[in-house]
């Protein structure tokens, strides 16, 4: 993930936590998130459990649509 994404999401992950929990539960996930962390190789999402393709999908679109994220420079890791 390109250094400007990551520092735009660390500006104010605790909101992107609320925001994304708020999300999970609305369509009655368990996965709740518990930390963002920064890493080398971009930004680590915790959950308090193993997530569905569902829940993954979900957390995916909501850093996509984050205002001024530069999308091209996601990489999402895919499901066997």
């Amino acid at each position: 993930m390109d250094r400007n994404n990551v520092d735009k999401i660390m500006a104010s992950f605790s909101n992107h936590i609320t925001n994304i929990n708020r999300t999970l539960k609305n369509i009655k996930s368990n996965i709740m998130i518990d930390y963002i962390q920064l890493e080398a190789i971009g930004i680590v999402i915790v959950t308090n459990s193993v997530a569905s393709a569902l829940d993954l999908q979900i957390m995916e679109n909501y850093i996509k649509n984050i205002k001024n994220i530069m999308v091209e420079d996601i990489q999402t890791p895919r499901l066997p």
